[in-house]
């Protein structure tokens, strides 16, 4: 008996790229401070290259960008790794049928132009924050905005949905705000008109700028601005836990290319690949035998010898590019690979279904049938002991186990 072993080496290459081109769409939360600036100005003594760009007309909403000439002359000009959208201020927090009206619309169609002259860009939502003690001009007609929290709760729950609806990644300014308000209430974060961000409070937007641009931990920064030492520390330590420590929760990485693949042995020194990979549009095969560069998506390929194999995966897209590698045994007998002490099918043949003893409980969680030619018909999560086949074609069928991705073993059966 032989068991399929694995070295699971996930290693993403695409994250943290050294140099990005940065095109920032808003209003004054944007231009206040020069916030591209100051991303940059943190960027590069770390040895990154960051190229920004704005068009942050005061007070606009995204509806006046859609027609904005500068706006869209400066989103025609492509090569954008990343285009920024930020809202007007209050614009998010306002109640859900007027956002559904006047906000997401038009979120989505800037994403499209985006998308239509630069296909690799990322879009990213700049998550604002609530006014200091909520939006006095909007609170007699809508309550929920009368407090910081209430205002900054929609804001927050707003940008969620434009990021989870549009494929967007969150830069969760808005969050790492309102840690420091609440762990940090000495850090003014805001101008006296209670709306616009400090230098503190744009210093804050930065670090967390930086960490999604370049996936990197913010305290690293060395740049303190006009800032003391201690403040700018604690506005980094703070973006590291809100963000950095975080990213996923964010959207940060979540459309980037994963590679990933699960192989099963057909006999014959031959093996079948199957293609699990995330967002991606190419994909290099290398099957450690020294054999051709594979392109498919999904290979089979017919190995010379038997024996232990470490197989690479190159997934990419847009140039960024993920690895995925695992170390199989090769066999010249499938059989060797069915474990028929813990798995006896029955009965052989069968019409409507078959079943198996195994005196391991919960030594699997999946199961999966391939037809003779490799294809998986067939895929369960769970840990019964039978299937049921009256669905099958008549012919021969392999059944396997898996725990997890790691594959247990092989049997055969026939439907009749």
């Amino acid at each position: 008996m032989k068991y399929l072993s694995y070295l699971l080496s996930f290693l993403s290459l695409a994250a943290s790229a050294q140099s990005s081109r940065v095109l920032f769409i808003g209003n004054s939360y944007t231009h206040y401070n020069d916030l591209p600036s100051m991303v940059s100005q943190m960027a590069t003594p770390l040895g990154y290259t960051l190229t920004t760009d704005q068009s942050s007309p005061g007070g606009y909403f995204f509806q006046g960008h859609v027609s904005n000439t500068t706006t869209l002359t400066k989103i025609s000009a492509g090569n954008w790794d990343y285009v920024v959208l930020q809202e007007q201020s209050q614009a998010c927090s306002f109640p859900i049928a007027q956002v559904e009206a006047n906000t997401f619309p038009y979120a989505a169609q800037l994403r499209d132009t985006i998308l239509l002259y630069n296909p690799c860009a990322q879009v990213v939502f700049y998550n604002t924050w609530g006014r200091k003690n909520g939006d006095a001009s909007n609170c007699a007609n809508w309550p929920p905005v009368c407090t910081y929290e209430g205002m900054d709760d929609l804001l927050q729950e707003r940008y969620r949905i434009m990021a989870q609806d549009l494929n967007g990644e969150l830069t969760a300014v808005g969050p790492v705000w309102r840690s420091l308000r609440a762990n940090y209430p000495q850090i003014e974060l805001y101008q006296p008109d209670e709306s616009h961000p400090s230098y503190a409070g744009s210093y804050a937007a930065a670090c967390t700028f930086f960490t999604v641009f370049f996936r990197a931990d913010p305290t690293t920064i060395t740049f303190n601005g006009n800032l003391d030492a201690t403040t700018a520390d604690i506005i980094r330590q703070t973006t590291k836990s809100v963000v950095f420590d975080d990213l996923s929760n964010w959207y940060i990485g979540s459309y980037e290319p994963v590679a990933d693949f699960t192989a099963v042995p057909n006999g014959n020194n031959e093996v079948l690949f199957t293609n699990l990979s995330q967002n991606a549009d190419a994909y290099e095969w290398n099957f450690g035998d020294g054999s051709a560069i594979s392109t498919e998506e999904t290979p089979t390929h017919q190995y010379a010898n038997a024996g232990a194999y470490t197989v690479t995966l190159t997934a990419s897209l847009c140039g960024k590019v993920s690895q995925y590698e695992l170390l199989i045994d090769v066999v010249t007998n499938v059989e060797d690979y069915a474990l028929p002490q813990l798995f006896q099918v029955s009965p052989v043949p069968s019409d409507s279904a078959v079943q198996w003893n195994s005196p391991v409980s919960g030594l699997y969680n999946k199961i999966q049938v391939r037809d003779q030619q490799g294809k998986i018909v067939k895929v369960m999560n769970t840990t019964a002991n039978r299937i049921e086949i009256a669905d099958l074609n008549s012919g021969i069928y392999y059944l396997e186990w898996w725990s997890g991705k790691q594959y247990l073993g092989m049997a055969r059966f026939m439907k009749q």
